[in-house]
């Protein structure tokens, strides 16, 4: 090799090297500047609602996001004592620690398009804004799909669905009009991607179905509004009201166990993390996916 080829190759591997010591620099730089990753699932300063917050998973998902940092906090739910209950009990538990604890009780169905407008502008009347939605409010029955009475599958529908479809425009309008970036959370089921049995409940599933893709589509709507939409499909869970089933059918709990991978049934703990990840920031390039936290029994 010539004398001027290994000039020309020295000076590359100098500006070269310069290069890459510049990026590393820059990037250690950047890296100081930003957050701790933990902090990025903080919901401090966060206007939270969640609908069928009173109990069960609702109240799992009110938790948890009072754990990490929110202090304003509306729970909907179907009555006003049940709302108002569970706030009260959340503001004796929290309320020494956050002296702007603000955590209220809004009696709504879910069903009634009027009914819901006028929470949602009542919640943004006391809060100023909406940055988070969590879409709890469900029900279930079982009957075979030859008997199942048509009166319960169009109530299914109208909570479960239509509710859910209400509560999250609403919020939406909400955050359009006030330039929020906000995350909503729709809690569809295991039942949106597997048949469960032995339990019959074909309108159950179909309707977890269709508030799973409701998520998806929504989100492609909302995105140029910076509104992140997510599914969270939740499992077999212990709640209290689950738990009191089984203790009178104890060979249903074997079943379910036998079907899921993992071993055993959920604990309504094992959600918190999963809807602090989809409402926080940490996930703010996350919309449109489903998070199934089942113990991989949709493989099962």
């Amino acid at each position: 090799m010539s004398t001027t080829q290994d000039s020309v190759k020295q000076s590359i591997e100098e500006k070269e090297g310069q290069a890459t010591s510049s990026f590393i620099k820059e990037t250690v730089s950047h890296a100081k500047c930003q957050p701790k990753t933990l902090s990025l699932f903080t919901m401090e300063n966060k206007v939270v609602i969640v609908t069928g917050g009173a109990r069960g998973l609702g109240l799992t998902f009110v938790r948890a996001f009072l754990e990490s940092g929110c202090s304003s906090m509306a729970i909907i739910d179907l009555r006003q004592s049940d709302a108002d209950e569970s706030a009260k009990e959340l503001m004796k538990e929290f309320g020494p620690e956050d002296e702007k604890l603000d955590v209220v009780g809004y009696a709504c169905d879910v069903a009634n398009e009027s009914v819901v407008q006028q929470v949602m502008q009542s919640i943004v009347d006391r809060f100023g804004r909406i940055d988070t939605l969590v879409t709890s409010a469900g029900i279930v029955e079982n009957f075979p799909a030859l008997e199942y009475p048509t009166h319960k599958i169009q109530k299914l529908y109208d909570i479960n669905v239509h509710g859910s479809f209400f509560c999250a425009r609403e919020a939406a309008r909400h955050m359009i009009k006030t330039g929020t970036r906000g995350s909503m959370v729709l809690i569809a089921s295991m039942s949106a991607n597997i048949v469960n049995v032995p339990q019959p409940q074909t309108p159950y599933n179909a309707s977890k179905a269709a508030v799973k893709h409701m998520a998806a589509s929504l989100a492609v709507e909302w995105a140029q509004h910076g509104i992140r939409v997510n599914s969270l499909s939740p499992g077999y869970m212990l709640t209290p009201l689950t738990v009191a089933v089984l203790e009178k059918a104890q060979d249903m709990k074997a079943k379910w166990e036998s079907l899921t991978p993992a071993g055993r049934m959920g604990d309504p703990e094992d959600l918190k993390g999963s809807v602090i990840y989809l409402a926080s920031d940490a996930s703010k390039f996350t919309t449109g996916t489903e998070l199934r936290v089942d113990g991989v029994s949709h493989f099962s």
